[in-house]
């Protein structure tokens, strides 16, 4: 079992960025999707961004050209790099992993935006 860890969240204003951090205790060369969801009523998660191991990225609309996601296989990391934040955009953010027949999700990380 590989753990997941996010940092990087906090408080900021409208308008403003914050980067969060997605670190793997153990590799994530195997996992096909890195993506980023955020938690939405109860305990549904919505996807906001994934990256596969080719590369490809999908937003969900809501973010597109404002959010970007990255990953470093070579440092079990993965980014979300939020730009132009909007109110909207409060909530738990959580990393998550899916590779052929596993998936892993980290603890989640809370993003305040005030207006």
């Amino acid at each position: 079992q590989v753990q997941l860890v996010e940092s990087g969240g906090g408080l900021v204003q409208a308008g403003g960025s914050v980067r969060l951090s997605c670190a793997a205790s153990g590799s994530i060369a195997n996992v096909n999707v890195m993506a980023w969801y955020r938690q939405i009523q109860g305990n549904r998660r919505q996807m906001v961004a994934g990256i596969s191991t080719s590369g490809t990225s999908n937003y969900a609309d809501s973010v597109k050209g404002r959010f970007t996601v990255s990953r470093d296989n070579a440092k079990s990391m993965t980014y979300l790099q939020m730009d132009s934040l909007k109110p909207e955009d409060t909530g738990v953010y959580y990393c998550h992993a899916r590779g052929i027949g596993f998936e892993w999700w980290g603890q989640g990380t809370q993003v305040t935006v005030s207006s």
